[in-house]
């Protein structure tokens, strides 16, 4: 099918830009954080960009949305790297709640999308060698970088004692969100030698959001 010639806005940019961030978004991410007036005008615009072959729109997972993501031609046109991200169906569950996490943040406490450094740029910017781990997200509070972290599952007890200290080291203050009363119990034992270290509900999160 002939791709449709439009005219991109600032807008657009601003959508381009924030699935970049994030690798990929649904329709109510984008409606939120690019701020159109209604879920209607949203998908409208979202369509003919998806027609015009700056993004992809695509079922990955049966009862989730579809995710929008750059194409080629969206990235050349933002002058980003041109090879397509990797979406991890593993993943694409928690990379969700993230986005409602940093939702969450921009709404309630009034942060915007400059004070927050996705995992992507966080990975792009200390390089790929050795992929060291990264927190889902930070955020930047006046001189101070606070580690976001989303734990839907549990991980190995060493695994997640050496994601804490990285964030320790790195980062002035952590926070933990999850739901998950095995992974809420560890973090528990670990804030008793980690001060810096917080818990926080997932559920709340998902109130607000919704």
């Amino acid at each position: 099918m002939k791709e449709k010639n439009i005219r991109l806005t600032d807008r657009d940019m601003i959508v381009f830009s924030i699935i970049h961030k994030f690798r990929f978004c649904l329709g109510r991410h984008i409606k939120i954080l690019a701020n159109f007036k209604s879920a209607r005008v949203c998908d409208r615009r979202l369509k003919l960009l998806v027609e015009s072959g700056y993004l992809s729109r695509k079922r990955y997972m049966y009862g989730v949305p579809y995710l929008y993501t750059l194409t080629h031609k969206g990235r050349i046109f933002i002058g980003v790297n041109k090879r397509l991200d990797k979406l991890r169906i593993d993943r694409i569950l928690h990379d969700i709640t993230v986005l409602e996490t940093v939702i969450y943040y921009i709404k309630k406490y009034k942060f915007t999308l400059n004070d927050i450094i996705s995992e992507k740029e966080l990975h792009i910017k200390s390089g790929f060698g050795g992929r060291q781990h990264a927190p889902d997200f930070v955020l930047i509070v006046q001189n101070e970088k606070i580690a976001i972290e989303i734990e839907l599952h549990p991980k190995t007890k060493t695994r997640l004692e050496n994601n804490v200290d990285s964030n320790f080291r790195n980062y002035e203050k952590q926070i933990w969100f999850t739901d998950n009363k095995k992974v809420h119990s560890m973090i528990e034992e670990l804030k008793e030698k980690t001060p810096s270290l917080s818990l926080a509900r997932l559920g709340e999160v998902r109130a607000y959001v919704e």
